[in-house]
């Protein structure tokens, strides 16, 4: 393996911003493939954010917990996992203020972006679970490690169900943007074999600059002295959240609002898996070296994504600066998330 260290701090920054370029780049192609996917497989625009872009983008992170997990760097893994939630949903309300028409939770709120949201904070609560039942490790494994894949998997079932049944409508308004998939308008000319060759291309870039944040945090963090959670949950996250910032953006700029949620909120749900799978490669149980602060993160991210639920339910149609009220609570909660790392 290589030692990024001996490169020096000058390369190994210059490898950690090369790594995000690459990543925010990789996001840009994801998200107009996969708005086209949506329209192609009839999933609709919420559901292909979680299974198609919300996966996808989260490569680089995925890859980061991992790799940092296995050579003995946990609470980097950590860090860079739950400070990834809170900047993901961050970017919500960053979308929200880039979606000038309306109150982004207003024009998105379907009945799978509320349940992608309630999965989320189930998955998040079984993974601060095993952060305090240590004594449930068992050959360094805790299992909930196990529970987390299965609980999400089960989950995206649910979603489908609820797509699928109907059970529960949301009121049409004027600025309601939930679109329907149709294939047959769609004019991007590409075969289905090469746009999914084009999706697998540019996951694969965020999955390879994923592996090169790692070890350039790795590195870094020995050149800063500055702690592993705090790089993580800062430096680390951003970086590989990119993807769900540049998509979120992007996709609200071609009004696909229900793109741009269910990548963040659907993808913050599959996020949560990274603790689950650095859990089997790391030297004991991850979830043993969460620390208060991890928990603290976790906590906020859960706050975060309730808001947004609460907005949802509510339908501000406009707010402050044209902003709704759960997008402002989750600028300040972000803060609140650094403030607290820092102290």
């Amino acid at each position: 393996m290589i030692d990024f260290g001996a490169f020096g701090p000058t390369v190994n920054l210059l490898v950690f911003l090369a790594a995000a370029a690459a990543i925010a780049f990789a996001g840009v192609k994801l998200s107009v493939i996969a708005d086209e996917l949506a329209d192609r497989t009839g999933m609709g625009e919420v559901v292909a954010g979680a299974l198609f872009v919300g996966v996808s983008t989260s490569l680089p992170g995925a890859i980061t917990s991992i790799s940092t997990a296995a050579q003995g760097f946990p609470e980097l893994a950590i860090g860079n996992a739950l400070g990834g939630l809170t900047a993901q949903t961050l970017f919500i309300a960053v979308a929200d203020a880039v979606y000038r028409r309306a109150n982004l939770e207003h024009a998105a709120a379907t009945p799978v972006a509320l349940s992608q949201g309630i999965l989320f904070i189930a998955l998040l609560t079984m993974a601060l679970f095993g952060t305090v039942t240590a004594g449930l490790v068992t050959f360094g494994l805790h299992p909930v490690s196990v529970l987390l894949p299965v609980a999400y998997v089960a989950g995206l079932f649910l979603l489908r169900q609820i797509r699928n049944e109907g059970m529960w409508m949301v009121k049409q308004t004027d600025e309601t943007r939930e679109e329907e998939s149709d294939a047959s308008e769609s004019e991007d000319e590409r075969s289905d074999r090469r746009l999914w060759g084009l999706f697998a291309l540019y996951a694969a870039i965020t999955g390879i600059a994923g592996y090169g944040i790692g070890q350039s945090s790795i590195a870094l963090i020995g050149f800063t002295g500055m702690s592993q959670t705090l790089f993580g949950s800062t430096f680390t996250a951003i970086a590989n959240s990119l993807p769900e910032l540049v998509t979120a953006v992007a996709a609200v700029r071609i009004g696909a609002v229900g793109l741009a949620v269910g990548d963040i909120i659907g993808g913050n749900a599959f996020d949560v898996l990274f603790l689950s799978a650095a859990d089997f490669v790391s030297d004991g149980s991850i979830f043993q070296a969460a620390s208060s602060k991890d928990q603290a993160t976790a906590l906020i991210a859960m706050l975060m994504i309730a808001l947004i639920l609460f907005g949802m339910m509510k339908r501000v149609k406009r707010g402050i600066f044209n902003i709704g009220f759960e997008s402002v609570g989750v600028f300040l909660l972000y803060g609140v998330s650094i403030l607290v790392l820092v102290l």
